[in-house]
């Protein structure tokens, strides 16, 4: 368990890092959109989505997979966990989330994206219920089952009521 701490606090950092893509690319891609007619706005945008995807995010995702999976190979009896196996598949679900970003940001770097604004303001919420339940499920050492329905549910509405706003 050498050094098991200090691997913990780096994984935490990696993720906070992790996070800050996730949490900021959806808000850059919202600009893009709103903002396609003006190709000085959208040039500037498409350099801060490159960078903070390539950069920043992708970089901090596998710093946050190696140094989890290496606490999990120094302590394995977690991977016996109900919460561990919970918040490994959300770490799945981020993980295809980060690789969708990139396929978005691709599409808008062609300028051939038909997503508005508010698509992507309501797919920026999805990051914060990953954030929410990994937080759960670490602090409690629990899978809540009605938290985690319920706090799903809660943000699948303010979903719906962003997508259904009228603009």
């Amino acid at each position: 368990m050498t050094y098991y701490l200090e691997i913990l606090a780096f994984h935490i950092i990696a993720v906070l890092s992790w996070m800050t893509m996730l949490f900021y690319m959806p808000r850059l891609f919202v600009y893009h959109q709103e903002h396609k007619a003006s190709k000085d706005f959208t040039d500037v945008v498409k350099v801060q989505e490159r960078k903070i995807y390539k950069i920043i995010g992708m970089p901090a995702m596998w710093a946050s997979i190696i140094s989890g999976g290496t606490l999990i190979f120094l302590n394995p009896m977690l991977l016996e966990e109900p919460w561990m196996i919970a918040k490994l598949i959300m770490l799945v679900l981020m993980v295809a989330y980060s690789f969708s970003l990139e396929y978005f940001r691709k599409i808008l770097e062609k300028d051939a994206c038909d997503k508005n604004g508010q698509f992507f303001r309501a797919y920026n919420e999805v990051p914060t219920l990953f954030a929410i339940l990994i937080v759960v499920f670490v602090i409690t050492k629990s899978v809540p089952i009605y938290f985690s329905i319920g706090i799903t549910l809660f943000f699948g509405f303010i979903i719906y009521k962003i997508l259904t706003k009228k603009s």
